[in-house]
């Protein structure tokens, strides 16, 4: 399983309807793609949950790589980078995964936490720890989903959250989920991915 997130940072008095409309118009385009458990249109506006920026940043959670690549290599990211241009993609191999609410709630809000993973750092007890902070955060009342993933090459660890109601404060980058594509998200494994 494969997380994905790329940023596209606009101008501080940029229009973000102009965002909206485009989730509203071109969000349901994947609502069935292959190998993808689920894309989350998220946003996050200046001012608004703490957020220094206006920008769009959608996050995904992929079943196959092979979806991933047919997204990347498609005529839909294409579209994208000849709107905005092309965006660093970030990208993460997930350690665990979990859902509470498989379909039943459409998540509101997302909330996406960075770290740094010290040298010094067992990898076998950080994927231990990883999996149990996922299992804790899923049940918090109002979660939907939670996610920790790893970027071996900066060796970073991501959480990333959907959240049914506004998102809890002081745990991260805040966005709003404007859209929710889920053609595999009941295919997804949930707990430690290996």
């Amino acid at each position: 399983m494969h997380a994905m997130q790329y940023e596209i940072t606009l101008p501080a008095d940029y229009d973000m309807g102009i965002i909206r409309r485009r989730v509203e118009t071109k969000g349901h385009l994947l609502d069935a793609f292959a190998g993808l458990g689920f894309k989350a249109y998220l946003m996050r506006e200046r001012g608004r949950d703490g957020s220094p920026v206006n920008q769009y940043a959608p996050f995904y959670l992929w079943n196959t790589a092979a979806g991933m690549d047919s997204f990347l290599w498609g005529p839909g990211f294409q579209g994208l980078i000849d709107d905005f241009g092309r965006p660093v993609v970030q990208h993460w191999s997930v350690v665990a995964y979990e859902d509470s609410t498989p379909s039943a709630v459409a998540p509101r809000a997302a909330v996406r936490h960075r770290r740094r993973i010290p040298e010094s750092t067992r990898l076998p007890e950080l994927a231990d720890q990883l999996t149990h902070e996922v299992e804790t955060l899923v049940r918090v009342d109002g979660a939907v989903s939670a996610i920790a993933a790893v970027d071996p090459r900066t060796w970073e660890v991501v959480h990333f959250s959907l959240w049914e109601h506004e998102a809890p404060e002081g745990t991260g980058d805040v966005f709003q989920v404007l859209h929710l594509s889920t053609p595999e998200r009941g295919k997804l494994a949930t707990g430690r991915q290996w």
